[in-house]
């Protein structure tokens, strides 16, 4: 199961086991268990520390596994094998289970060991699923702090009988108690949030305390992060608010033309970046959505949460998400059949048909992908022709359980009120209606700035982008934008990065340049700038 290099990292890791473990696996006679068995087996060979308990005879999903602290009820569970995204996941739990230390702030921890309740979690996952793996661990590590929170990893894969029983058709999907938690990616603050009912309040409280910013940048993603880096490397107040720190780079699965980086994946490349940003004086407000803009000497950022923030610039780099199709039937099945990410979702649909709308390359790139775990892939593109590039064509047009319609504008998704069965189009040539039977439907079709709660202060597009100029300038003095929220052409991680410096630089600029009459040392004296 585990290679020889594997193994040598993983004995590496396992040294800084503290505490005894003892591993109880739940097993029958199939092969997925025998695979189990024999990576377990190979675990407990790296570290005296760690013993196997092999059971089958017990009501345990099988394949499955529970880490435990002996003489404690410090316990973690995994049902299927915790491999690809996952085996960090598995590392992981082994060094808090055996008493690594915990990575959390004090006070989030001692909020975690104050939650009044019995909680059970079940997270349904796919090992390639980039974003199930941040929801594993924090409910792990949620657990291990407090033992009356129960967690275990279920493989949707494995146990597709479950996936169809309780509807699931996106992960991660959580369940808590028996009922339906939350799906998508979780870090251990938002799952908190839903848990802890006054944690709004009390957050909301502590950021109006907060004093005003020099520059206060909205948005975490490539391009906030880099103004953050550049604005607190001049020594003036800084700050974040982000509604997740890392952004629309968090559900990428490979970057590969980040200059000096040959390649990574979103996830690893969102911590570098929140790494980076915390090696400098950055006061970060994570998961606060920003909620109106209020210009002025001193501009304002209202959060949803009833926050107040006062800054003297502002750089707006809230980003983009998947745009929708906005058909009906989208909403009510999203997650029901309708998804945005088949490298998360794909495996759910495992020998089932599925749709995918979009012809560019993100669309035709999951055709590809999900080709080789569906059934059939039917893809549909609006235009005359498919956009993507040359060489991902010629591949689709090679994989025989590959249709592709062309001049095709979807109408409807269908379904039987829990999950999709279908989707209408329209023929744009001949003005036939079509319908096709499937299990689900996959929207590729781009990307739409995240701008709704800025309508009617600064100026936008007529796509909903932030207009700025070639300074980064808005429309509004003091205020600048970055990334792939604004005008600027090529939507590229480099770009916004490169961007988000830029905008930086000039509020810089605007900041030793403007007299602010309620401050009683000028930013030219704070960073010692020459007269």
């Amino acid at each position: 199961m585990l290679d020889a290099n594997l193994k040598t990292q993983l004995k590496t890791y396992l040294e800084k086991v503290v505490q005894p473990i003892e591993i109880v696996a739940s097993l029958d006679d199939g092969d997925k268990s025998r695979e189990l068995q024999a990576m377990l087996q190979e675990i407990v060979l790296l570290s005296d520390r760690i013993t196997l308990v092999e059971r089958t005879d017990d009501t345990e999903r099988k394949p499955s596994f529970s880490i435990n602290r002996p003489g404690t009820d410090i316990s973690v569970r995994f049902a299927g094998i915790p491999m690809g995204h996952e085996f960090t996941s598995l590392v992981l739990a082994l060094l808090q289970v055996g008493g690594h230390p915990i990575k959390l702030d004090d006070a989030v921890i001692e909020q975690i060991r104050n939650l009044d309740g019995d909680y059970r979690f079940e997270t349904y996952i796919s090992l390639s699923c980039q974003s199930c793996p941040e929801v594993v661990q924090a409910l792990n590590v949620m657990s291990i702090i407090n033992p009356r929170i129960r967690t275990e990893m279920i493989d949707g894969a494995l146990f597709q009988s479950e996936v169809e029983a309780r509807q699931v058709m996106a992960v991660p999907s959580i369940f808590l108690n028996g009922e339906v938690f939350g799906q998508g990616r979780s870090g251990v603050e938002e799952i908190l949030a839903k848990l802890d009912s006054g944690a709004g309040a009390r957050q909301a409280a502590e950021l109006n305390a907060k004093d005003v910013f020099d520059v206060l940048i909205v948005g975490g993603g490539p391009a906030g992060a880099a103004a953050a880096i550049y604005a607190a490397r001049k020594g003036i107040r800084t700050g974040v608010v982000a509604e997740r720190f890392g952004g629309q780079v968090l559900d990428t699965l490979a970057i590969e033309n980040f200059v000096s980086v040959k390649e990574t994946d979103g996830p690893h490349f969102a911590v570098a970046l929140e790494q980076h940003v915390k090696a400098y004086d950055v006061d970060i407000m994570n998961l606060q959505r920003a909620a109106s803009l209020v210009p002025g000497k001193l501009i304002e950022v209202k959060t949803a949460s009833g926050a107040v923030l006062k800054s003297k610039s502002v750089i707006l780099a809230t980003g983009a998400r998947w745009r929708e199709i906005n058909v009906p039937g989208e909403q009510q099945y999203r997650n029901h059949g309708v998804a945005y990410c088949p490298h998360c979702d794909g495996p759910l649909f495992r020998g089932k048909r599925v749709a995918v709308i979009g012809g560019g390359n993100s669309g035709v790139e999951a055709a590809i992908d999900l080709a080789g775990l569906v059934s059939h892939v039917t893809l549909i593109e609006f235009g005359a022709e498919l956009r993507a590039d040359a060489v991902l064509q010629r591949k689709l047009h090679s994989l025989r359980n590959v249709t592709v319609i062309t001049s095709a504008q979807t109408t409807e998704i269908h379904g039987d009120g829990k999950k999709v069965n279908g989707l209408s189009y329209t023929d744009r040539v001949s003005g036939a209606s079509h319908k096709v039977e499937l299990e689900g439907v996959f929207v590729q079709i781009g990307l739409v700035p995240n701008t709704e709660w800025l309508k009617g202060t600064v100026a936008l597009s007529r796509h909903g982008e932030i207009e700025v100029d070639a300074k980064g300038q808005t429309s509004i003095p003091g205020v600048f934008a970055a990334g792939d929220v604004t005008t600027v052409p090529f939507k590229q991680i480099v770009i916004a990065v490169g961007e988000g410096a830029k905008a930086s630089l000039s509020a810089f600029d605007y900041l030793i340049r403007t007299s602010f009459d309620d401050e009683t040392e000028t930013v030219e004296e704070k960073v010692a700038v020459p007269a």
